[in-house]
């Protein structure tokens, strides 16, 4: 099938992975036209040369102006939750802090405790509505975490939840172990063996000896997260977990930086695929992503949703870092899910270039998640393509969130036609 003419496509191919980048250097075909067989690109180029290259080919001509991107890809979410936590939003309103609102009985183990009560069912319901929303919006590939079961029976269930999800919906949806999200509560209620063992590392010893080798025996996820910051996991506690999580042969993500620093040291000593919140990070730990191979992702929504601020975005380019942006779309903290808003509102405010915004959206995020098959526009990728109504790429981002794509394509199938 060819499809076109667009106005523009851009193709975000050919960019540097790492570091600073200017528009200049955004690949920008006008009049230009996809070829498409199956689920892949098979060509990007000219529409009036693609129609002679290609002449018996089925074509699909679009009426008004548009231009094209590579579909979204959404490194991190938590779509796969129950219930509500608007009254801890209430609070934060009312000047409670996040740690507060967790010590009151909100934060996370409310979740917990709702989502533990959900069905099968209504779980996946849940979060097969969610990434239909996100879809629309222009997010092909959406990361999702488990980490509201907090024991081995519930974060297998939730794993599997997001496993059926995701035949039940036409985005992607990669799973994340995030059974180390916090210490559930009945950890904490329990007497330590021995004086020199916390409840934090008996609870991350028994979901490494019998969660994580069940997750890989049943093919539920290749990766796994650990939230290291105050409230959380200690340095200490989550190298040991990682180390066993990576010889188990997990790829590694961290939550780090939110509120305290020091875990950047740590994903790069763990080899992890990324370092994700960043909101505290200083310039310490910025030279030390610069000097690994850690993927810095940023998650403004977090930022928005808690009255913080955002994670130094600009800084961490500048130093040569790569740059992913996320929703984290989550009942707590980060509410919203829009990420095309939350990308649009940091950049403006971090002044960061187009370019930079939407390598953060699709190149770059697919190396966060080790997908070499998505995130530009080239022969042999897979045929994910957003269009919005509009003859300039510019105007997208200008409108903050306000302009949702009007053509949709996953796979090669359209889901929202022109």
């Amino acid at each position: 099938m060819v499809i076109g003419p667009f106005s523009q496509v851009l193709t975000l191919s050919k960019l540097p992975l790492r570091g600073a980048l200017s528009d200049e250097q955004l690949e920008i075909i006008t009049d230009a036209g996809l070829v498409i067989k199956d689920d892949k690109i098979v060509k990007v180029g000219s529409f009036n040369d693609l129609l002679i290259r290609y002449p018996t080919e089925q074509v699909q001509f679009l009426e008004d102006s548009f231009v094209a991107f590579p579909g979204i890809v959404d490194v991190h979410t938590h779509i796969c939750w129950a219930g509500s936590r608007a009254s801890d939003y209430a609070s934060r309103l009312a000047g409670k802090s996040y740690q507060e609102i967790a010590k009151a009985g909100g934060g996370i183990m409310n979740t917990v405790r709702k989502t533990r009560a959900a069905s099968q069912e209504e779980l996946i319901e849940l979060t097969v509505k969610r990434a239909g929303e996100l879809l629309l919006r222009g997010v092909t590939t959406i990361e999702v975490k488990s980490g509201y079961g907090l024991s081995v029976e519930e974060e297998l269930r939730l794993l599997e939840v997001i496993q059926e999800a995701n035949q039940r919906t036409t985005a992607d949806l990669i799973p994340t172990c995030l059974a180390a999200h916090v210490v559930p509560s009945e950890y904490k209620d329990v007497d330590t063996p021995t004086i020199n063992t916390s409840s934090e590392q008996l609870y991350l010893k028994h979901i490494a000896e019998r969660l994580l080798p069940e997750v890989k025996r049943r093919k539920l996820s290749s990766r796994v997260d650990i939230f290291v910051d105050e409230g959380a996991f200690s340095k200490m506690e989550s190298r040991e977990y990682l180390r066993k999580a990576r010889d188990l042969g997990f790829d590694l993500v961290i939550h780090g930086d939110q509120f305290s620093t020091g875990a950047a040291e740590l994903a790069n000593e763990v080899k992890a695929l990324s370092i994700d919140h960043l909101e505290a990070a200083d310039i310490d730990e910025i030279i030390t992503l610069a000097n690994g191979t850690t993927i810095p992702v940023v998650l403004p929504g977090a930022s928005l949703g808690l009255g913080e601020p955002f994670a130094p975005a600009r800084k961490l380019l500048d130093a040569g870092c790569s740059l992913v942006i996320a929703s984290d779309w989550n009942p707590g903290s980060a509410p919203m899910g829009n990420l095309l808003m939350q990308a649009s509102v940091l950049g403006a405010a971090q002044r960061l270039s187009m370019a930079e915004i939407w390598a953060a959206l699709t190149v770059r995020a697919a190396v966060a998640l080790k997908l070499s098959d998505r995130g530009c526009l080239q022969t042999g990728m897979k045929a994910d393509v957003i269009a919005f109504s509009t003859n300039d790429f510019r105007e997208v981002l200008y409108r903050q969130g306000e302009m949702n794509p009007k053509l949709i394509l996953k796979n090669g199938i359209f889901i929202k036609p022109q």
